[in-house]
């Protein structure tokens, strides 16, 4: 008996000793290729080149109800976490595992814009290490309002969109800090899945992302119940006058 427990025992730290070789060169392989795309052009400059583009967007220049909805709907603990959602990603790794392929990312904000700055869309999981250590030069290097600020002006709206700037404009036909409650929590929920819910596509899609916002946000607290339902209310209105059935309230 303690012959077989020894041997069992001997057996798990072999498989935990070969695990450990593995996800060490993984990560080593990971890191090789964040060096290789920082040396190639460092962070600072690709910050200065996303800043210097025509309707970059500050966060001054934005709703607080949109930022609010992105975050809360996005990445509820960006602002307590250090680039990376443990919770979210021990979730995602529990799916990728049952799916038996990277079926869900996970990915914080932080990590999402590191994504954005230097690799593509294509879920690989060296790509995915890399993104890792750029995440965490992200969250060193500037402020999580910054890092937010950088996001936003980034990320893909559907329907040739790249920056909040262009999707409020293309979408609502205004600035992003003129958006109303309405508009600030559908934008919000493009992102997710631009070819989906592009307002563009399958604006019914759209509105129920929307809920989805909404939710998040009255879970955290960002809202009350009774202030979703005004949101929504106030767009079924919109949608009538349109109609020319009714005036907006």
């Amino acid at each position: 008996m303690k012959f077989i427990k020894k041997l069992i025992l001997s057996l798990f730290f072999l498989l935990l000793l070969a695990a450990c070789a593995v996800g060490g060169h993984f990560v080593w392989q990971g890191y090789q290729i964040y060096q290789q795309v920082i040396q190639e052009t460092p962070l600072a400059d690709k910050v200065e080149e996303i800043r210097s583009k025509p309707h970059y967007t500050t966060i001054s220049q934005l709703p607080e109800i949109y930022k609010n909805a992105v975050v809360a709907v996005e990445d509820k603990r960006f602002y307590r976490h250090g680039g990376i959602d443990l919770l979210s990603t021990g979730r995602a790794v529990v799916t990728n595992i049952r799916e038996k392929k990277l079926a869900e990312g996970g990915s914080s904000i932080t990590q999402q814009l590191a994504k954005n700055l230097y690799f593509s869309q294509e879920k690989k999981f060296l790509r995915k290490v890399a993104e890792l250590f750029v995440a965490f030069d992200l969250e060193k290097n500037y402020s999580k309002d910054e890092i937010l600020e950088l996001y936003l002006n980034t990320i893909y709206f559907g329907s040739g969109y790249y920056c909040v700037y262009d999707a409020a404009e293309g979408y609502f036909g205004k600035e992003p800090g003129q958006m109303n409650d309405f508009e600030s929590t559908l934008l919000a929920g493009i992102p997710n899945a631009p070819s989906v819910y592009a307002l563009t596509n399958k604006p019914e899609l759209a509105a129920q992302r929307q809920r989805t916002v909404l939710e998040c946000m009255v879970d955290q607290k960002y809202l009350t119940s009774d202030d979703a339902k005004e949101i929504l209310k106030w767009g079924e209105q919109a949608k009538q006058a349109m109609a020319g059935e009714t005036e907006i309230q």
